[in-house]
């Protein structure tokens, strides 16, 4: 007696299934990244192209893969860092309150469009978002530790098919920089 094959599904479900989404050029993935000051990946989570930035699934799976062991090697590794510098991308209400909830420090500019909003609505507008553009101009380790992740030939062109083995090879590549 012959196995039974399961049903696949539609092309849309093993898309979203393997993280591939739909762009101009054609099906592409975002890779999102917490990483430490001298540009060592922390944390790693893969999303579709078109899912936008401040999916509150996706930043949840990165601050939740963070793991920090405590010198010594005793006690509990931390698991919230200090501060998140975030670019334009991840400035809205559900990320900040997100990043509130588990009390770490945000530092995301503003949009445009958010600054006119609030000073069309006067006092009921509320307050502008702290920003401090000294600690932000820190922000470029992600896009150096982006550099070097994609100094990886497989990382820089998803050749894989599955949505695990580019994840995979992502965080393979993130061992690499931690080992050098």
């Amino acid at each position: 007696m012959r196995p039974v094959r399961p049903k696949r599904g539609t092309a849309q479900e093993v898309q979203a299934a393997q993280k591939l989404g739909r762009s101009r050029g054609g099906l592409s993935s975002k890779l999102h990244l917490l990483c430490e000051g001298r540009c060592r990946p922390l944390s790693l989570a893969l999303s579709a192209g078109q899912v936008h930035d401040s999916d509150e699934a996706t930043i949840g799976a990165v601050l939740d893969g963070v793991r920090v062991p405590r010198p010594g090697g005793t006690g509990r590794p931390r698991k919230r860092p200090r501060r998140v510098l975030g670019d334009k991308g991840y400035s809205y209400k559900k990320c900040r309150r997100l990043l509130r909830q588990r009390g770490i420090a945000s530092m995301i500019p503003e949009r445009k469009d958010q600054r006119e909003q609030r000073r069309n609505k006067g006092k009921a507008g509320g307050r502008p978002c702290h920003f401090d553009k000294a600690q932000y101009q820190r922000r470029n380790t992600v896009e150096r530790t982006f550099l070097r992740l994609k100094q990886q030939r497989r990382v820089a062109t998803r050749y894989d098919k599955l949505g695990a083995s580019y994840q995979a090879w992502a965080t393979l590549a993130s061992i690499r920089l931690w080992l050098k």
